[in-house]
C-alpha cells in the first residue's frame, strides 16, 4: 500500500524536512485489524500531548480521520503515523507557524513466535542507559537512537526484548515495550517523568486494572524491586502482553495476574 503525505498518496519528502534533519517530530505505531486502528483514542491523546509539548501545529480531527481512512484501506497490518515540523533552511530555529507534515505508512503485522505469549520471554539486560529529559519524557518522539543502540546489543533469538534503565539505575521499560511488575498482589510500573515512553497499552492496562479493583502503583523501580517481583511482563499495543521468565540470573513464573491481564490485552487488540 502506498504511503500518504498530508493526505495524498506519495512516498517523497523534501531533503530539508526537519524530521530527517533533527528528529523534530512525533510518531505513533498503531495495530490495524479488521480495518480498525486499535487503541485509537489512546494514540490520538498521546499525539495531542506531544504536539502541545513540542508546539507542533496540526489539526487532531484531520489526523484522526486520516488514520481511520488509511486503516480502512489497509485492512490489517501496522500503521505508522509520523508528524514532522515540516521543511526549513539549515539551522535549529523553526518557523513557529509552519504546519506539521503528516506521513502515514503501512507494514505487515510482525510474526512473533507464538511461544512469546504462550510461554514467556527472556530479557537482555542492556548496557545503554536512557538519558533524563523531562521535556521529552513520555513522548513518542522521533529521537530513538538510544533504542537503536540498545537493540543492537544482542543478536539472535535467545532474547525477545531488552531491559532499559536510566542513568541512576532505575528500571524504566523495554526497548520497545513497557514493563510491569507484580508484587504482593500489587501492579507496579515505572514513573516516566524523566524518560521513557508512555505506552498506549500501558495506559489502558492501568485504567482497566484500577477499574477492576486492582492495586496499581506508578513509581520509581529499582533492580532490587525487579528481583523481588512475583511476576514480570512487558507489553505494547501491537503484540499485547508477554510474560517475562528471566533477565540475567533473575527468574519469574508466568503468574495469574499476568495471565488475567494478558486475556484483557488480547481482547483489546483482537489477538
Amino acid at each position: 500500500m502506498h504511503s500518504w503525505v498530508d493526505g495524498v498518496a506519495q512516498s517523497q519528502l523534501g531533503l530539508g524536512n526537519r524530521g530527517l534533519a533533527y528528529g523534530d517530530g512525533l510518531f505513533e505505531t498503531i495495530a490495524v485489524r479488521g480495518a480498525r486502528p486499535l487503541l485509537l483514542e489512546r494514540h490520538v491523546q498521546r499525539l495531542q500531548r506531544g504536539c502541545e509539548r513540542l508546539a507542533l501545529l496540526t489539526d487532531p480531527l484531520v489526523v484522526r480521520e486520516e488514520i481511520l481512512a488509511y486503516a480502512s484501506a489497509m485492512g490489517e497490518g501496522v500503521l505508522k503515523l509520523i508528524l514532522t515540523r515540516g521543511d526549513s533552511p539549515r539551522g535549529y530555529a523553526a518557523d513557529p507557524k509552519a504546519p506539521a507534515r503528516r506521513i502515514l505508512q503501512a507494514s505487515p503485522l510482525p510474526a512473533y513466535p507464538a511461544s512469546y505469549q504462550a510461554e514467556g520471554v527472556r530479557l537482555f539486560a542492556c548496557q545503554t542507559r536512557l538519558a533524563e529529559q523531562p521535556l521529552l519524557a513520555g513522548l513518542k518522539h522521533l529521537n530513538r537512537l538510544e533504542q537503536v543502540l540498545a537493540r543492537n546489543e544482542w543478536q539472535g533469538g535467545d532474547y525477545a526484548e531488552g531491559l532499559l534503565c536510566d542513568q541512576a539505575g532505575r528500571v524504566i521499560e523495554g526497548v520497545f515495550s513497557n514493563l510491569f511488575l507484580v508484587r504482593g498482589g500489587r501492579l507496579l510500573t515505572a514513573a516516566l517523568e524523566r524518560c521513557g515512553v508512555a505506552g498506549t497499552l500501558r495506559a489502558e492496562l492501568l485504567d482497566q486494572a484500577a477499574a477492576q479493583g486492582l492495586d496499581t502503583h506508578v513509581c520509581d523501580l529499582t533492580l532490587q524491586d525487579l528481583a523481588e517481583a512475583d511476576e514480570v511482563f512487558v507489553c505494547n499495543g501491537v503484540y499485547g502482553i508477554w510474560p517475562v521468565l528471566a533477565c540475567g540470573a533473575m527468574t519469574w513464573p508466568a503468574g495469574p495476574l499476568t495471565r488475567k491481564l494478558q486475556t484483557l490485552a488480547c481482547a483489546l487488540l483482537d489477538l
